[in-house]
Parts: C-alpha cells; structure tokens; sequence
C-alpha cells in the first residue's frame, strides 16, 4: 500500500441556495459521500496510487453510499468498520457567497467517532509507506484521537513516512486547541499542508514564513501551504518555492484540499521537485472545485495530466 489514513467519513448534504443559513428553510442535496480522510485516500486511489483507511459507519444506506463509493475506486476497506445501533456520520454545509462555509456535523455521535485505538492493527499500518492524519479526525474525540496517535506510533516505528495536514474545524474544536492536539504528530511528520489559516492558528504567528519556521523547529523536512486561488507555497529550511494556481470557475471547493494532499504526496514518493509536484497538486485541487461535491475529484492521472496541458495559470500570486 502506498498510504493510508485513520479518520472520519461522513456524508455530505449541500444547502442549494448560497447565503442561506442553515437557520433558514431551505433545500439540501446529498447524500455525498465525503470526510476529509475519505477523500484523501479516494483521490488517491483514483490517480493510481494504492490507498486504505480506517473509519466508522453505520450498518444503514448512508455508510453503504460510502462504502460503495470507496470500493469502486479501489480503496482498501478491510478496516471500513461498521458499527451496529449507530448511525453514519452526517454533515450539513452552505456556501456564503464569498466562498466560506458553514457546518453542522452530527459527527461526535455517530460511528465515524467510534473508532478506537485497540482498531489500530500493527500488521495493516505496516502495509503501507505513509501514514497521512488529519486535524479534523484529531478533534472528533479522544478515542479517535488516541487511535491517530497509535497509528502515527507504529509508523514511526517501521521507519515509514508521516504526512499531517491540520484541516482545522472550528466546528469540532477550538482553534486554540489545534497545536496541542497536533504536537505528537508535527514532531514526527516530514510533510504538513495546511491552509494559511490552520498555518496560523497552529503557531500563533501571523506571516507565512514565520508560521512556517515554528513548524520546521519540530523537525519537518516541507511546510506546503495551501493559498486556495492563489496557489502553494513550499518552504523547507533551506528554500522557498511559490506555485501559482490554474484559473478556473468554482462550483465547489469542499475537498480542494484534502485532493491536493494526495496529489503532492504521490508525487513526493515519486521523489519529483518542489514545482513540478506543486503543479500537480494545484491542478487536481483546481479540478476538484469545478465540480460539485465533496468526493467528485479527478476521475484519472489522465484527467490530471490533460487539464495541465490545457489550461491557464495566473501569472503571479494574489492576481
């Protein structure tokens, strides 16, 4: 296995009208499947790498729509547990036109949040050749937190390779929590990606390069972080490399980022330089906001490598 993942799946219902507060009646569409790790490792698997994960969902239609999603795709799903008496994790999303989102999770009480560390088997971490570990799994609960750390424990053990991208919720923690929660996995992580935001929520700092040095000082070899419609900054000790984004017209930017993860994770197994796997990342995160729902990424590495042929980037950040 090239990578797997310990966290939350869930489906997704989407709020029709934008500026329309949950508050307010309104039209949902869903189910989608969807959770960050989730998409991860199906974004993954759809550009040929070998994925798994270890999850929670009901034995009821909503885990089997994520289930059935992740097998098509050639996710291992040994470790897909359901759970009996419990239902599958829901999330409820609308869109400001300005492109923030608003959530309602039912995440704490649902099987996405049974998951424990005795689930955590040696010998199906040792499969693989990295682990990636969200923040939003970390601040599900202490169970599933205690199960990422155990995760992270044995590969750091096998001498595998650590990835963590913070993808803070506000909704299931506080912000000011996020460091703490995410120290035992920075000092082991070679790669973290983060949003500008999480970059600074997670350091208290307020400049990117500041923000990137503190997470350096734990030993990580590549700071990547995610600009969204400007593109992505890498920053190691030693450089600074700034990637532009693809110009496209957003539908959907739920599962941008999560997507570009698994895109700059294979091509950092393929050993590529910083441009050429920033490049790939953008592209499939660009590809993955021009179409509408969570898990609706690129289809194929061919997908991938046709857009790059064919499309645009902006010529500078912030344009």
């Amino acid at each position: 296995m090239d990578v797997l993942t310990v966290g939350e799946v869930l489906v997704e219902f989407v709020k029709k009208n934008r500026d329309s507060p949950h508050y307010e009646r309104g039209e949902y569409v869903g189910p989608f499947p969807s959770g960050a790790p989730a998409i991860f490792v199906d974004t993954g698997a759809r550009l040929g790498m070998k994925t798994g994960i270890v999850g929670g969902i009901g034995n009821d239609e909503f885990g089997k729509v994520i289930k059935d999603r992740l097998e098509r795709d050639s996710v291992d799903t040994r470790k897909l547990l359901v759970f009996e008496g419990i239902t599958t994790g829901i999330a409820f999303v609308m869109y400001f036109s300005s492109g923030e989102r608003r959530f309602v999770f039912t995440l704490k009480q649902s099987a996405a949040a049974q998951v424990k560390p005795e689930h955590i088997e040696e010998d199906f971490i040792k499969e693989t050749k990295v682990v990636h570990i969200m923040g939003s799994a970390l601040s599900l609960n202490e169970s599933m937190r205690e199960a990422c750390y155990k995760a992270v424990r044995i590969a750091t053990q096998h001498g595998l390779i650590v990835t963590y991208d913070p993808n803070l919720r506000a909704e299931l923690i506080e912000p000011s929590l996020i460091r703490k929660i995410s120290e035992p996995i920075l000092k082991v992580a070679e790669l973290v990606m983060p949003s500008k935001n999480e970059l600074f929520d997670l350091t208290g700092k307020r400049s990117i390069e500041e923000a990137a040095e503190e997470v350096l000082k734990y030993g990580v070899r590549q700071v990547v972080v995610k600009l969204g419609n400007e593109g992505s900054y890498l920053i190691t000790r030693d450089e600074k490399y700034f990637e532009p984004a693809y110009e496209v017209s957003e539908r959907d930017p739920t599962g941008a980022g999560d997507a570009f993860d698994a895109g700059y994770i294979m091509m950092y197994l393929k050993r590529k330089n910083y441009k050429e796997s920033l490049k790939f990342a953008n592209a499939i995160g660009a590809l993955k906001v021009t179409n509408f729902g969570p898990m609706e990424v690129p289809s194929s590495l061919e997908e991938v490598e046709e857009f790059m042929k064919s499309s645009k980037q902006r010529t500078k950040r912030g344009e």
